[in-house]
């Protein structure tokens, strides 16, 4: 019998930071989704590093790192139990992640993040269409009263 792993679509999408303009997951958060240990995720993505290229992978620098932390009401003292600079995933990136994972529950968290990215896609895609619409009435609007 397969084992479900029930993780809600909010929580899942709490984790999804903007960072360098992508949407990107990090490594400790998606570790803690995975149910192993921020070391041991590392250790397969350093053992499979032809499988992230910067698009996929990329290394926060001290900055980006400073930024995400202040999104949080934390000391910045504080390094939030951080020895490294944490990895940032985009969608491709973790999509990569269940191939080198050999855990089911890999798996069927990677399908859940998957299918979320493409949700957060199809929203943008629909507002990008409402703004251009309200662009253009706006417009119409101007004209006719400058006009």
């Amino acid at each position: 019998m397969k084992k479900s792993i029930m993780i809600t679509d909010q929580k899942i999408l709490s984790k999804i930071y903007l960072i360098r303009g992508k949407k990107v997951m990090l490594d400790r958060d998606l570790a803690d989704l995975y149910n192993v240990e921020t070391r041991a995720l590392n250790q397969a993505v350093k053992r499979n590093m032809s499988r992230f290229p910067l698009d996929f992978m990329f290394q926060l620098t001290n900055r980006e790192m400073e930024n995400w932390k202040s999104q949080f009401v934390i000391s910045s003292k504080k390094k939030m139990g951080l020895r490294k600079l944490p990895l940032a995933f985009t969608e491709q990136g973790v999509a990569m992640l269940s191939g080198i994972l050999n855990s089911e529950i890999a798996v069927d968290v990677n399908i859940q993040i998957i299918r979320i990215f493409i949700k957060m896609r199809k929203i943008l895609v629909a507002n990008k269409d409402i703004l251009s619409k309200l662009d253009q009435l706006k417009r119409k609007f101007l004209n006719r009263t400058i006009g």
